[in-house]
C-alpha cells in the first residue's frame, strides 16, 4: 500500500519522465513544487517504489523509470480526477461549431489534430465496424488462384475482399474452413474475430481444425480486417516515429509491419462506456509491447457507436491525452 507522499513521488517521476525522456533522480524532484521534502527523504522512497515494482533503475543512470506498473497506477489516478472533464479544448470546439460539418469530417478533422499537438498515431474506428456482426461467410472462386471472400453483416451490409489463393492451398480446404467459420463467427462483432478464433472455441475437435489450418485462418482475419478499412482512419503514423522509442529499425519495422497489415484494430480494446488503456505488455500484439493504446467510445446524435484511439510509447502524455479524447467523444453527441 502506498503512503500518500510515495504517491506524490510516483506521479512525479511519471511526469517528469514522460517530459525529459531522462531517468529522475532526487535532485530533479527536489525541484517541484509539491515535493517540498528532503533529498534523502525522496531517495527512500523511490527505492521503495522499485522495491514495490513501481520504478525501474537504469543501470547507466542513478534516476529511475516508471514501470508498466507504475504507469497503471499513474492512470488510475488519472481516470479518478473528475476534474479532468471540466477541461475545454478551443480547437476541437472550432471543428464541431462549424457550420454544415458532417460526422466523419469532424471526427477525421479531429483526431488529425489530436496527432498535431500529441505527436502521437491517432485512430476511428467508423460505428458499422463497431456494430457490425457476421451473419454469413461465403467464398467464391474465380480464375487462376483468384477468390472473392464475401461477408454478409447483421446489418444487411456484404462487405467483399478480393484475394489471391497460394498454390500451396488446396481450394477444397478453404471451402472446409469456410464451412467451420460461418459456425465459429456467427453474430461475432467484427472487431472481435481474432479473438473468438483464437480464444473463444473450446470444442477440441474445432480447435484442432483450426490449427491444422492456421495460414488459410490467419489469411482470412487479415482479410476481414482490410473490408473495414473504409470504416476505419489513422493520423500521424509517421508521428510517433519522431519517438525516441522508435529510433531503433528493428521496432519501427515491426511497427510499420502492424499498420500496414491493419493489426492495429486487434489492440483496440472496445468497452461500451468507458475508457480503455492497454499499457506495453497488456497489448498482444508483441510489436506494439513498447507502446500505450488508449481508446475511447463515442456514440453520435443518432445513436451510432464508434470509438476513438491514439497510440504511442508508453512514455505517453497520459494527463493530455485521456481528457483530449474524451472531450472529442462528448462532442461527437453534438453532430448527427
Amino acid at each position: 500500500m502506498l503512503s500518500s507522499r510515495q504517491k506524490l513521488v510516483l506521479i512525479a517521476i511519471v511526469e517528469e519522465y514522460v517530459k525529459t525522456n531522462d531517468p529522475v533522480g532526487s535532485k530533479a524532484l527536489c525541484q517541484r513544487d509539491e515535493l517540498a521534502f528532503s533529498s534523502a527523504t525522496l531517495r527512500n522512497d523511490m527505492a521503495d517504489l522499485e522495491e514495490m515494482g513501481f520504478l525501474e533503475k537504469v543501470h547507466t543512470s542513478s534516476g529511475r523509470i516508471p514501470s508498466e506498473k507504475g504507469y497503471r497506477l499513474y492512470v488510475e489516478e488519472i481516470l479518478r480526477t473528475k476534474d479532468r472533464h471540466q477541461e475545454s479544448f478551443p480547437q476541437i470546439d472550432e471543428i464541431f461549431e462549424r457550420e454544415l460539418i458532417g460526422r466523419d469530417e469532424a471526427i477525421r478533422e479531429s483526431m488529425m489534430l489530436v496527432s498535431e499537438l500529441t505527436n502521437y498515431a491517432s485512430l476511428v474506428l467508423g460505428s458499422s465496424a463497431y456494430d457490425s456482426k457476421i451473419r454469413k461467410l461465403q467464398f467464391v472462386s474465380l480464375y487462376d488462384r483468384f477468390a472473392i471472400i464475401l461477408m454478409v453483416t447483421d446489418k444487411g451490409h456484404v462487405e467483399s475482399k478480393r484475394i489471391i489463393v497460394p498454390e500451396s492451398i488446396n481450394v477444397t480446404e478453404i471451402e472446409k474452413v469456410v464451412t467451420v467459420l460461418n459456425d465459429v463467427l456467427y453474430d461475432c462483432p467484427i472487431t472481435e474475430i481474432d479473438t473468438r478464433i483464437k480464444k473463444g472455441i473450446t470444442n477440441e475437435d474445432v480447435l484442432e481444425f483450426v490449427q491444422y489450418h492456421e495460414d488459410i485462418i490467419n489469411a482470412f482475419i487479415l482479410a476481414f480486417s482490410e473490408m473495414a478499412t473504409d470504416k476505419y482512419f489513422m493520423a500521424g503514423q509517421s508521428k510517433i516515429l519522431s519517438q525516441p522509442e522508435f529510433h531503433n529499425v528493428d521496432k519501427v519495422r515491426g511497427l510499420l509491419d502492424v499498420i500496414e497489415r491493419k493489426e492495429i484494430l486487434k489492440v483496440l480494446s472496445i468497452s461500451d462506456d468507458e475508457i480503455i488503456v492497454r499499457i506495453g505488455q497488456e497489448n498482444e500484439i508483441k510489436a506494439m509491447q513498447d507502446c500505450t493504446v488508449i481508446t475511447v467510445p463515442y456514440y453520435s446524435a443518432t445513436g451510432d457507436k464508434g470509438a476513438i484511439a491514439v497510440f504511442g510509447p508508453k512514455r505517453m502524455e497520459y494527463q493530455k491525452v485521456i481528457p483530449l479524447l474524451e472531450y472529442i467523444a462528448q462532442n461527437m453527441k453534438k453532430i448527427t
